[in-house]
């Protein structure tokens, strides 16, 4: 580890040593520990609270390193990983044998991908090189307890996870800002959406000459034992502030948000496109969000953050339009409003 920066060694040395490690990616920031160490794993979901059942995924350092953790690599997805990597793509494939079942969940598959951080791809570097000739990667959700919304900056898990975390890797605010696709190849036929993100199903077909199939929604985002694989985010309720959360259409917005100011409620606001009101009493806080997909993702749980702090008795958020390249956005709201519906 001769010439690697003070913080990198020690992140490496930490890993190495079965600890946790907070590292930024270009989604969000994650819980690294590594993945081949059960009891480092075990360490991750004490920390989060994390039900032990829910699986990891675990961070590449190059998809030269898939073969090592995976039992089968489809052609198909070994040209999305050459297409898309490093970047927001996790490629759900048949495991090793050896793979721990803490970082599955006790299933059969593994969820793979090689971030597009260049902090995160350094660490990762040095923690194989570290490692070798074994395999190396890093299990890293998102350094957050669960069910709660996601960090995408240092900060955010330093007021989440406390000393609970050994290190935080300060990389910045996170580029794209919401979670990984997460695209199944585990089963037989077309590959399958398990959770949507950056990487889009048409950017996707692009590549692979076929459309995935979305997850159904009418299952409100649990999986059936029977189905697809566990995967992280699936749950109904999820990506949540404290402070119940309320999607609305946009010509209801400023009439519902009236009626709940004038029944005494303390109301914050997310509106991408909808016209602020004169009448500031309305409202606790009016956050205008990017009126375009990419740049509402990579602030979203900055604006829930900074609106939950508030102490508001309620969040109003302007639904997002109904199409596929909001798909993702649409996804992390509906989740984030199902706790206070529920």
């Amino acid at each position: 580890m001769d010439g690697m920066p003070d913080r990198l060694r020690q992140a490496v040395k930490l890993l190495l040593a079965g600890e946790l490690v907070a590292l930024p990616t270009e989604t969000v920031y994650g819980l690294g520990a590594d993945a081949a160490n059960p009891e480092a794993v075990a360490r991750i979901y004490a920390a989060k609270g994390r039900p032990a059942d829910h699986p990891l995924i675990v961070h590449l350092a190059a998809a030269g390193h898939l073969a090592q953790w995976a039992a089968e690599v489809p052609p198909a997805a070994r040209d999305l990983a050459d297409a898309f990597w490093p970047g927001p793509l996790t490629l759900i494939l048949k495991k090793q044998d050896w793979v721990p079942p803490a970082v599955t969940g006790g299933q059969d598959t593994v969820g793979l991908r090689v971030p597009g951080h260049p902090l995160a791809l350094a660490l990762l570097a040095a923690f194989a090189a570290a490692r070798a000739p074994a395999p190396a990667g890093i299990a890293a959700p998102s350094a957050n307890r669960f069910g709660r919304v996601s960090p995408t900056t240092a900060v955010h898990v330093r007021e989440e996870l406390g000393d609970k975390v050994s290190l935080i890797l300060d990389g910045g605010p996170c580029e794209v800002g919401i979670e990984s696709t997460i695209l199944d190849f585990s089963r037989a036929g077309v590959p399958e959406i398990l959770r949507p993100g950056a990487i889009t199903a048409d950017a996707i077909a692009h590549v692979i000459g076929v459309l995935p199939r979305l997850r159904d929604e009418r299952t409100k985002g649990e999986v059936a034992a029977d189905a697809a694989p566990r995967v992280p985010g699936a749950l109904a309720t999820h990506y949540a502030p404290r402070t119940p959360l309320r999607l609305t259409d946009s010509a209801s917005l400023v009439t519902e948000l009236a009626c709940l100011a004038s029944a005494g409620r303390r109301v914050a606001v997310l509106a991408y496109s909808a016209a602020m009101p004169r009448d500031a009493g309305l409202f606790a806080d009016w956050r205008a969000a990017p009126p375009e997909p990419m740049g509402y993702a990579c602030q979203l749980y900055a604006s829930l953050r900074a609106l939950d702090a508030l102490g508001a008795d309620i969040i109003l958020v302007e639904s997002p339009p109904d199409l596929p390249i909001w798909h993702a956005v649409a996804d992390r709201l509906r989740r984030a409003a199902a706790k206070a519906s529920s």
